[in-house]
């Protein structure tokens, strides 16, 4: 399997980050379903530690179609983009939605994954 992760770091504070990630998934048509705060849930359970959360986002038409393909992808879905910080300095990841394609190499969802790769990163590399 290839590098399935994809990194930037930023010189945004991390709030400026999330939101950046935010508008820009929207400004390229993909929806924000849910940001999760794990910092604060993992906090809230006595476990501290610096800022993290992560960012679902997805587009109905793209999903749509790989699930036409193999339903089970579901269990791959929404597109996460985490952005955290790490020694004081925010980063912003997510991964490559091409490696779906090795995980289900006979749904023919590389063209599919593409698209969404294309645009995921787009997506975080205006974000940053």
């Amino acid at each position: 399997m290839k590098n399935f992760k994809y990194m930037v770091k930023s010189d945004k504070s991390f709030d400026a980050a999330v939101n950046a990630v935010q508008q820009k998934a929207a400004e390229k048509g993909f929806h924000v379903l849910h940001t999760h705060d794990f910092a604060g849930t993992l906090a809230e359970n006595g476990f501290p530690r610096e800022p993290l959360k992560v960012v679902e986002i997805c587009n109905a038409v793209y999903a749509n179609e790989v699930l036409k393909k193999d339903v089970g992808i579901a269990l791959m879905l929404p597109c996460p983009i985490a952005v955290y910080t790490r020694n004081g300095k925010t980063e912003i990841s997510t991964m490559r939605p091409s490696a779906l394609v090795d995980f289900y190499p006979d749904s023919d969802i590389t063209e599919i994954a593409g698209a969404v790769e294309s645009t995921v990163l787009e997506i975080i590399d205006e974000a940053k």
